[in-house]
């Protein structure tokens, strides 16, 4: 077993599943959660005003309809990408790495107004773009 994996690295040809597939799924579950909570709370800022309290010295670019909104269309791009992962195809890779850096600058500029939460979301964006990134070739088995 062990010289037949090595004889197909040497060969140029990865098998498909490996130690390091795993990490693929779980950037695809982590993008549907990410994506889940930035709906959540782009509909929370839609339909409750006063649930996000901005002091005066906090700074939003964006009032928090504009934020809502930004937040409901970020999550749903986030989400689908995170679905699209499972496919194994390039432009699913691309658009995940894309999407999940989006999220992190939209969670960025909302850190004023939720500091941990935002944090946290971004946190997880960037373990999400590391492991597509590193091990996304390993999805379909090509380099």
């Amino acid at each position: 077993m062990a010289q037949e994996t090595q004889r197909t690295a040497w060969a140029g040809v990865r098998p498909k599943s490996g130690p390091w597939l795993g990490w693929i799924g779980f950037a695809g579950i982590m993008m549907l959660v990410i994506g889940s909570f930035t709906v959540i709370e782009g509909l929370v800022a839609l339909l409750d005003d006063q649930y996000y309290v901005v002091g005066p010295e906090s700074t939003l670019v964006l009032d928090l309809t504009g934020w809502g909104w930004t937040h409901l269309v970020v999550g749903l791009l986030v989400a689908f990408a995170g679905a699209g992962l499972w496919t194994g195809a390039a432009w699913a890779r691309v658009v995940a790495v894309l999407f999940a850096a989006v999220n992190a600058v939209v969670q960025l500029g909302f850190v004023s107004v939720q500091p941990w939460w935002s944090t946290i979301v971004i946190t997880l964006c960037v373990v999400v773009v590391w492991a597509v990134v590193v091990h996304g070739n390993e999805m379909t088995g090509d380099r």
